[in-house]
């Protein structure tokens, strides 16, 4: 099937020769109409799109198993210079007939829900940024100095900015963009609640949030991407997946040169992962003093992508391992997750059967103090390292190319 907004070609491959079946409405009705006039030993292929998901839900009850196709891997192996809706079809018909078709991994309900409530909470984190960017460029517009307040949209920040010289017509837009981010704020607060009651039971989502930088929204999403983990037989597939794997280019017997990093994958699930490496960056421990070995070498971007490439290895390991992270800070560990339970709708308990702070205070001084030494060991063991350049051929390996 070859699916649009309003109508889906259909080709039929039996017995070796393709058959054009014809259009079918891209509705639930036209759908299950469809649905009906196959068999249970049937087998549907659609191309992964905005509404592919759709199509398999109200197609699975009536065939034997619906398949979505990779439409950037189809491309690649079936490029055309003739294209129509029916070739398209046929196209994807003959190549699941002959074993070649690329398929992608269909999550089942709950993730996919998950899918839903990361994204839409990424569009409204992304829409409110660009209204805040329209404030600073109307403060630039007017040679406006810098706020002098840590955030220009909390209290002060805001006072601060009343008090600016601005035309009638910039202050009035100000305004109704601060209307608008108080607006996305509670939308942003409501998804945050909705994504806690998702996560607040899953015991991977406690698990990621053993690693130092990652909160309940990173390892929501990094659940999200990806799904089941043992699809991904080894770390460097889950590397791949998020595109965090360098570009290699090599041929015949010249040496492979690694470049850039690919960008091929879930470009959010790398843009949290990138994220989780800033914020543990900032914290004490081994995931800040490989940021700091490499920033010495390469600077700041090139650290923080090598440390996103660095947890996403350790969560392969963590969740098919199903252990913890082993340099967790228990304290830190246990206040996400009375944050998750909170955002969750959990009651709160002020003063019922807690410590005081400072024995709080004194807990987390500790661990943090086991976590600089954790660095500290670290930096003294990668001090003496030295380069090491390519292998030198021997006689004999000489002998053997011969």
């Amino acid at each position: 099937m070859d699916i649009h907004r309003t109508f889906a070609e259909v080709v039929v491959w039996e017995d070796g020769r393709l058959r054009h079946h014809g259009r079918v409405d891209m509705t639930r009705s036209g759908l299950e109409g469809f649905g009906r006039s196959l068999r249970r030993t049937d087998e549907v292929v659609v191309e992964a799109t905005g509404n592919a998901m759709a199509v398999v839900r109200v197609l699975s009850p009536y065939v034997g198993r619906v398949i979505v196709a990779n439409p950037m891997q189809v491309k690649a192996i079936a490029h055309a210079r003739i294209k129509t809706d029916k070739i398209d079809a046929g196209v994807l018909a003959q190549l699941h007939a002959s074993g070649f078709l690329p398929e992608v991994w269909v999550p089942d309900e709950r993730t996919e829900r998950l899918r839903r409530l990361v994204a839409r909470r990424n569009q409204v984190v992304r829409h409110r940024t660009r209204v805040k960017n329209e404030v600073h460029g109307i403060l630039q517009a007017h040679l406006v100095p810098k706020c002098p307040h840590a955030d220009l949209f909390n209290n002060r920040g805001r006072a601060w900015l009343e008090r600016q010289v601005l035309p009638d017509d910039e202050r009035a837009a100000i305004a109704r963009h601060i209307r608008e981010i108080d607006r996305l704020a509670e939308d942003l607060a409501d998804l945050d609640r909705d994504i806690a009651r998702e996560a607040v039971d899953d015991a991977q989502v406690r698990r990621l949030q053993t690693i130092t930088g990652v909160n309940v929204i990173v390892a929501s999403g990094i659940i999200a991407a990806v799904g089941e983990i043992r699809r991904f037989r080894e770390p460097q597939k889950l590397v791949s997946y998020f595109g965090l794997n360098p570009r290699v280019r090599q041929s015949g017997l010249g040496l492979a040169q690694y470049g850039r990093i690919s960008k091929h994958g879930r470009s959010h699930a790398c843009a949290i992962l990138v994220e989780a490496a800033w914020a543990a960056a900032k914290a004490p421990g081994l995931l800040r003093a490989f940021f700091l070995r490499i920033r010495n070498k390469r600077g700041h971007q090139v650290a923080a992508v090598a440390v996103a490439r660095k947890l996403a290895v350790l969560i392969w390991h963590l969740l098919t391992k199903e252990q913890d992270y082993f340099w967790a800070r228990p304290a830190l560990v246990a206040a996400k997750q009375r944050q998750l339970a909170l955002k969750a709708g959990a009651p709160g308990e002020r003063g019922v059967g807690r410590r005081g702070s400072a024995y709080v205070k004194e807990l987390r001084n500790s661990e943090k103090a086991a976590a600089e030494n954790a660095e500290r060991a670290y930096e003294l063991m990668v001090r003496h390292w030295r380069p090491r350049g390519p292998k030198r051929r021997t006689d004999a390996t000489k002998e053997e190319r011969l």
